[in-house]
């Protein structure tokens, strides 16, 4: 199984676009942007619920987590969308992909912001403001749908120009805060030392708050970050316990939380698709069944268990269903597998019929002993497969650059006293 090491920044750049779902419907759908539209609960809760709301929307009144009666009483012009899970979540991928060729720190937070580890680019982009706008240059890359020579080249999504914020400091809620600071397509840097002052004068919804502790701060009369910092930390702590502790640190500049790289398995991917679609709920549950069973024959899979998967359909009208769980357990049991699969299917079903059905495991934990022993083989196929990418990687690197570019480190003098002795570099034969 390919996993990448957990690599962190404390230097950190917050790539944020608000509504990011609703961005890429109005992208497929341009005639959404002139009109009050709102994307439906992709949980499928009952009542239906409104997710994201168009800015026309919002200013007559609709509200995300209303119920549809209550929206459409508000607006009864509101168009409303099925939601396109699937779609966004490979949209947000793409955009994953781009910004790891910036930066290999990487870490998604939600659907439309994720936090990009700096340390270290200095020597690759130069100033601060130099790392920006690559990562600028990147997401516009990615808004057009272009591919480039910049240093993030890759075939991304029509997303509205500039429509993402940038935001920079140390650690990632200074960042966040800069981010929402920023206008479309514009950053905001906050230099070290900086921070106290940048944050005093915003607002308290920048804070991880829930309703209530943001009902009763605001009854205080706190309504900046500055406010909030100027009371004594003990005070903070004794209204709110230990949550009011790290409140008062966000909101004083006193935590730095560092951007942590994702770990970032190959997926495993069973997928079906139907001769016609399928509604019955029975038949769907033999569906999963299959494609869990056919997902844990994969020779990949050898010696792991799971921890992490997904059910993704794509439905009739170009419509999709998706959900996502994550086992407190780890297993290699079909059944153990099959069942919260099931639970969330009888939870939230698919809006339509089922043309194509796919279950992704995505996140993976070592087995026992005896898996581990007969994952031997698998691994060496596994090692293998990578072997052949990277020659086919070198010979590309090869023609394009006419000259090779990759090199083996090889141990010459380790014992050596003298750095540049104890090993050597050749070029990588093909």
């Amino acid at each position: 199984m390919i996993r990448t090491s957990h690599l962190t920044s404390d230097s950190a750049a917050c790539c944020w676009i608000p509504l990011f779902a609703l961005r890429c419907e109005t992208a497929r759908r341009p005639e959404l942007a002139s009109q009050s539209c709102a994307l439906l609960a992709p949980d499928h809760p009952r009542p239906p619920r409104v997710w994201q709301v168009s800015a026309l929307a919002r200013h007559a009144g609709v509200k995300p987590g209303m119920t549809v009666s209550q929206a459409i009483g508000l607006c009864p012009s509101l168009k409303l969308c099925e939601p396109d899970p699937v779609h966004y979540d490979e949209r947000f991928a793409q955009l994953l992909t781009a910004l790891a060729g910036v930066c290999p720190v990487v870490e998604p937070v939600e659907l439309g912001r994720v936090y990009v580890g700096t340390d270290g680019l200095e020597r690759l982009y130069g100033s601060v403001e130099q790392i920006i706008e690559a990562i600028k240059r990147g997401t516009r890359n990615a808004e057009r749908g272009t591919e480039t020579e910049s240093s993030l080249a890759c075939s991304a999504f029509p997303l509205p120009r500039s429509a993402f914020r940038v935001g920079w400091g140390r650690g990632k809620f200074v960042a966040w805060v800069a981010a929402n600071r920023a206008r479309p397509g514009e950053a905001v840097i906050v230099r070290p030392g900086e921070e106290g002052r940048f944050l005093a004068s915003q607002p308290l919804g920048v804070l991880p708050l829930d309703p209530d502790t943001y009902r009763r701060l605001r009854q205080l009369g706190i309504k900046t970050l500055g406010a909030l910092a100027a009371l004594p930390e003990d005070a903070v702590v004794s209204q709110f316990g230990r949550p009011g502790r790290q409140l008062w640190q966000l909101a004083a500049g006193r935590i730095s939380e560092p951007v942590v790289g994702r770990v970032a398995p190959e997926p495993i991917i069973a997928a079906l698709t139907f001769f016609s679609p399928v509604a019955g709920r029975e038949l769907l549950e033999l569906a999963l069944d299959h494609l869990i069973v056919r997902a844990l024959k994969d020779p990949r899979r050898s010696g792991w268990r799971v921890q992490v998967m997904r059910a993704r359909a794509e439905l009739e009208q170009g419509a999709s269903w998706l959900v996502e769980t994550r086992l407190k357990e780890p297993s290699a049991s079909r059944e153990r597998l099959l069942a919260p699969l099931k639970t969330q299917l009888e939870r939230s079903p698919p809006a339509g019929a089922v043309e194509r059905l796919a279950v992704e495991f995505t996140g993976f934990a070592p087995g026992t002993t005896e898996l581990q022993l007969f994952a031997r083989d698998a691994n060496a196929a596994a090692r293998a497969g990578r072997r052949r990418a990277l020659q086919s990687a070198a010979e590309e690197i090869k023609l394009r650059i006419k000259r090779p570019m990759l090199y083996h480190v090889i141990a010459v003098q380790p014992w050596s006293r003298l750095p540049e002795r104890r090993y050597a570099l050749i070029d990588y034969e093909t």
